[in-house]
């Protein structure tokens, strides 16, 4: 049975047992983004979601439509306005939930970049950047400001100054979720304060040194500044030395909003971990019980710098006592192509012949002429062109984590592992990759490479980047294949 039969029939068993809430198991994918109507059920209880934003209308945020119309908004300590957000960017949501963990209320939406600055330096082979200090990693999740041409991280440059929303993991490096250029003149930095020296009146962020003597000290619990407290540092001056003359220092609360019994649902790295009942999320304390659901691994897969969604309610002590635990699994497979078809009722779309599901935590984003603000699976139609970043879940269905709209391209783009070899032809993702004598080769490097050498050095499981023409519903000619950097 050839690939894409095996995943038009296990994704009708998958969809056929979804469930609510966080994450894209085999056993309990939630619904589709679509663009649900407001809610009409009973509100019980607060609620409290920190983590990305999926889609607009109002805003989703761990898989939970939340109504706007009434919230307050705070832009990195300013009022604002829900248009100064964008899908991609870390928030934090505070209202109601409803009961069916679908829909809620916001009171009040809060944005803070982690880092805004200069960028120090760009490893395009790492994937990462350095802004003021602060170590930033690029992955299948990083989306780019359209401001970035290309829209990527080589259309960056040093010196120039950057937003970065993301999540921090134990280390304080930052794992982007959304990069934006900036005209900002007042930079911007986040984290553990480190090396106080209260005599020269500096303290440093991850290495990078924060002059303070000219800074204003807010909310700080005794007044003055302490080693190992979370802190935001802003100034406008960067030192002969490097350091940042910081105007404000003010003292970061790690504590969630919220009461007892608040329902919340948090997505992060663990931060902290002594065990399955005693770590932290994004620095937030997190207890799971005999009861606790694990969705794409079990309580053994945990461990620091694991990525996670967690949903449950807090206890008399402000801990999170977790309902449900979701393993984030990383997209390591980008399609970009011609949709064939949608399945909204179904919450599929297929390309290249290959059926891929969206969950509730699916990021819809439209980046072509239409530039839709409020955009999900029902708004993308057949011949539409998209991006998707997808994983592969343990039953061999493609689960789509982006699907991005965008303006046409001349060729289709798959990245991902090859799965045969028979010179001159591959095998990925089911389809039939054929090459010829105008096909060209690059090695990981981007240098070129004769056919023999490629096909000596390429074999099953070897990640390739491919371009290309359909030439039929599953056989793609290839004008460029190059080698990609295994995973970690």
């Amino acid at each position: 049975m050839k690939f894409q039969s095996v995943l038009v029939a296990l994704g009708t068993v998958f969809l056929a047992s979804c469930g609510g809430g966080g994450g894209g198991g085999a056993s309990s994918t939630p619904p589709p983004v679509t663009n649900p109507p407001p809610p009409d059920s009973g509100i019980d209880r607060g609620g409290v979601a920190q983590g990305v934003i999926t889609g607009f209308g109002s805003i989703f945020v761990n898989g939970i439509r939340f109504d706007t119309s009434s919230a307050s908004f705070t832009i990195d300590d300013n009022p604002g306005s829900e248009s100064d957000l964008d899908v991609g960017k870390v928030v934090t949501v505070t209202g109601s939930i409803d009961d069916d963990g679908q829909n809620g209320t916001a009171d009040d939406v809060i944005f803070d970049d982690e880092v805004e600055g200069p960028i120090d330096s760009i490893d395009i082979a790492a994937a990462t950047l350095v802004v003021l200090g602060q170590l930033v990693i690029v992955d299948a999740g990083t989306l780019f400001d359209d401001s970035i041409v290309p829209n990527a991280l080589d259309g960056l440059s040093v010196g120039q100054v950057v937003e970065v929303s993301g999540f921090v993991g134990a280390d304080g490096s930052i794992t982007a979720t959304y990069i934006e250029l900036t005209n900002d003149t007042e930079f911007e930095i986040t984290g553990t304060v480190s090396a106080l020296d209260t005599g020269a009146m500096t303290f440093e962020i991850n290495g990078q040194v924060i002059d303070y003597s000219g800074a204003t000290l807010e909310d700080f619990p005794a007044g003055q500044i302490e080693d190992g407290m979370r802190v935001e540092a802003e100034g406008t001056t960067i030192g002969s030395n490097g350091e940042l003359a910081a105007t404000r220092v003010e003292f970061e609360d790690d504590d969630l909003p919220g009461e007892e019994d608040d329902d919340v649902e948090i997505e992060g790295f663990i931060t902290r971990f002594t065990s399955a009942t005693d770590f932290d999320v994004s620095g937030h304390a997190v207890t799971t019980t005999g009861s606790t659901i694990f969705e794409n691994g079990t309580a053994a897969d945990l461990a620091e710098g694991v990525k996670v969604e967690v949903e449950g309610n807090f206890d008399s002590n402000g801990v999170l006592v977790a309902e449900k635990v979701s393993l984030r699994q990383n997209a390591d497979i980008e399609l970009e192509a011609m949709v064939d078809s949608t399945d909204v009722n179904g919450g599929t779309l297929t390309v290249l012949g290959l059926v891929i599901a969206t969950t509730d935590v699916t990021r819809f984003e439209d980046d072509s002429d239409q530039s839709q603000s409020t955009f999900g699976l029902g708004d993308i139609s057949s011949g539409n062109w998209v991006e998707v970043k997808a994983y592969l879940d343990e039953s061999g269905n493609l689960i789509a984590t982006q699907v991005e709209r965008d303006d046409a391209e001349d060729e289709v783009e798959i990245k991902a592992a090859v799965e045969a070899v028979a010179r001159p032809d591959l095998q990925v993702l089911g389809l039939t990759i054929q090459t010829d004598a105008n096909t060209e080769y690059e090695d990981i490097n981007e240098l070129p490479l004769s056919a023999d050498d490629f096909f000596a050095q390429v074999d099953v499981a070897t990640r390739v980047q491919i371009r290309g023409a359909v030439l039929s519903g599953n056989v793609i000619l290839a004008s460029e294949i190059e080698l990609e950097e295994e995973d970690d």
